[in-house]
């Protein structure tokens, strides 16, 4: 999987429409098998489970239109989209629109359906989820992107795609389109305002040069510490002295599998050199409900008022939970900075950093 800034965000289905660009970000993988027939809503009788709602089958979807929304939760491109789709779901969800959200997971914690439920809860996720454990759906609709929403008409026939963030005005109006054409009435043609803080700010994508990059094996890039990795061992590590655009190492020791790297001693730290207005890090304790303090710098000092959600204005921090983590949230003009975080105690595994 990689990330595409900006990327193809939105297709309209129907031949001779134009493609619509904008800038966004998506995880993308390989395609495993083409989509339905015709473009029909594949079943979805193979999620692993359902939450907020008994499992839905054909008779569910029958004469609605439908929205398939596929997420996983530690997904910053997908939480930025979160705003659109409850805005959607209040405007519309009472008349002929489902919502269906499919949560097919990227790090192995995602797969832990408590992680899922906590991260419904806590996001505010209130439609139906197909929880997708072996991605049987993901293959059903030969999808690629985290996040991609598809969207049917009544008649079960694909109308739009949207993949990665952005096009929320056009898909928008699609929706209020094959509402009426669904012979829904009173449809407001007005488009949905959202006012997104946290997590679901939308980046700054005019001044974004630092893109996603995993700090396992199987999908790094640019590591810089000296000799490279050395996989699935315990290994002292060192941050050279200096670090070009984009460039990362770690300290002390650490074990980098093809996923992550686990931090083995206290003091271990990992460095970054990246020009964005935020920088979150997928992270997780290695045992589920230990608890690992950390400290954040920005140019080797507290970060202040560059601080994160997740770290206080000295950069304190402790990871509890399998999730993304936002460490730096810059209220001004945006530059090249260091990014460093120390692990106060061992365990915590690291799995990729994400920026806007």
């Amino acid at each position: 999987m990689r990330s595409l800034y900006p990327v193809l965000v939105a297709l309209m289905v129907q031949a001779g429409q134009p493609a619509s660009h904008g800038h966004s970000g998506a995880h993308m993988m390989p395609p495993a098998a083409p989509p339905a027939p015709e473009g029909m809503i594949p079943s979805l009788s193979t999620a692993t489970t359902w939450l907020n709602s008994p499992p839905i089958g054909p008779e569910g979807l029958r004469g609605k239109v439908v929205l398939i929304d596929f997420w996983t939760y530690t997904c910053i491109n997908w939480r930025r989209t979160v705003p659109y789709l409850r805005a959607w779901v209040q405007r519309y969800g009472a008349s002929k629109m489902l919502l269906i959200g499919v949560h097919s997971p990227e790090f192995t914690f995602e797969h832990d359906l408590d992680n899922v439920r906590q991260a419904v809860k806590e996001i505010g996720v209130s439609y139906p989820v197909a929880v997708d454990n072996d991605f049987a759906i993901w293959r059903a609709f030969g999808n690629e992107y985290w996040p991609a929403l598809y969207i049917f008409d009544s008649h079960g026939r694909l109308q739009h795609q949207v993949f990665g963030e952005d096009g929320y005005q056009e898909a928008e109006r699609v929706i209020q389109k094959l509402l009426t054409e669904a012979g829904q009435a009173g449809i407001d043609s007005s488009l949905s305002v959202v006012d997104a803080k946290g997590f679901e700010k939308p980046a700054d994508w005019s001044d974004l040069r630092s893109g996603e990059n995993y700090v396992g094996l199987r999908r790094t890039e640019n590591f810089a510490s000296p000799g490279g990795t050395q996989p699935g061992v315990a290994h002292a590590y060192t941050v050279p002295a200096r670090l070009g655009l984009n460039g990362w190492a770690l300290s002390g020791t650490w074990t980098v599998s093809s996923d992550r790297a686990v931090v083995g001693a206290a003091g271990g730290r990992i460095a970054y050199r990246f020009h964005a207005r935020d920088l979150n890090l997928v992270m997780a304790p290695e045992t589920r409900g230990k608890e690992i303090r950390f400290r954040v710098l920005l140019d080797g000092k507290p970060p202040g008022a560059s601080h994160g959600l997740d770290v206080d204005q000295d950069g304190q921090g402790t990871l509890r939970e399998q999730r993304m983590h936002q460490l730096i949230r810059q209220p001004g003009p945006i530059a090249d900075h260091l990014f460093e975080i120390e692990f106060l105690g061992p365990g915590a595994g690291a799995f990729s950093f994400t920026f806007g």
